[in-house]
């Protein structure tokens, strides 16, 4: 007897990463969330540039450059859902360090911190939307390393694995990755932003 998955007879454990990839699109109260913050980033050139001065840059992980080359490089099959997490490790960090820079007076303090605030939320959304044996999964090695660099403690970090980039560079990474990873829920705008990667086709290295 050939038993369909359903609630009496579960996905195998293997297939519950990429399950709601293949079965199910973007959650519609995800999409709203992530519309809300694709909002908030439309102000990022006003608050991220012209409010900061010329040449200014922070402090990142190499891997808070998060561009669309990095993702094409680490798609494999349909990992997306991995890289869907990954987007929220890495952004979190760099709304961090955008806010620890700005004192409290600077006219761009309350736009960041509503920006993270709206953050928060969409991260409250893609957690609360999905199995949680999802997050019990262990993460691809690759994905893993990254993610191991990330929470690494500053002070054990070599040099090496630092650089520095502007507030409104890493914004811009954050909205053009968003609107890729997530992107059933932009296909009606007017974006119009072009992925570079396939989810099916699989590349090497970070």
């Amino acid at each position: 007897m050939v038993c369909v998955p359903s609630a009496t007879c579960p996905l195998p454990a293997g297939l519950l990463l990429i399950a709601p990839v293949l079965m199910a699109p973007t959650p519609p109260g995800l999409c709203t969330a992530l519309k809300t913050l694709n909002d908030s980033l439309s102000h990022r050139r006003r608050y991220m540039k012209h409010n900061f001065p010329i040449n200014y840059t922070i402090k990142v992980h190499n891997e808070e450059v998060f561009r669309l080359s990095n993702i094409s490089r680490l798609v494999e099959g349909l990992e997306e859902l991995v890289l869907q997490r990954l987007w929220f490790q890495v952004n979190q960090g760099v709304l961090k360090k955008v806010i620890r820079v700005l004192p409290e007076r600077h006219p761009s303090r309350s736009y960041t911190a509503e920006l993270e605030s709206r953050f928060r939320d969409a991260e409250g959304v893609f957690v609360q939307s999905l199995p949680s044996e999802v997050f019990q999964q262990e993460l691809p090695e690759r994905i893993q390393d990254i993610w191991d660099r990330l929470t690494e403690e500053p002070d054990r970090v070599p040099e090496s694995s630092w650089r520095f980039a502007s507030p409104k560079s890493l914004l811009d990474h954050f909205l053009h990755t968003m609107l890729c990873l997530f992107r059933d829920c932009f296909a009606s705008t007017d974006d119009n932003h072009d992925c570079e990667w396939h989810p099916k086709k699989g590349h090497d290295g970070y």
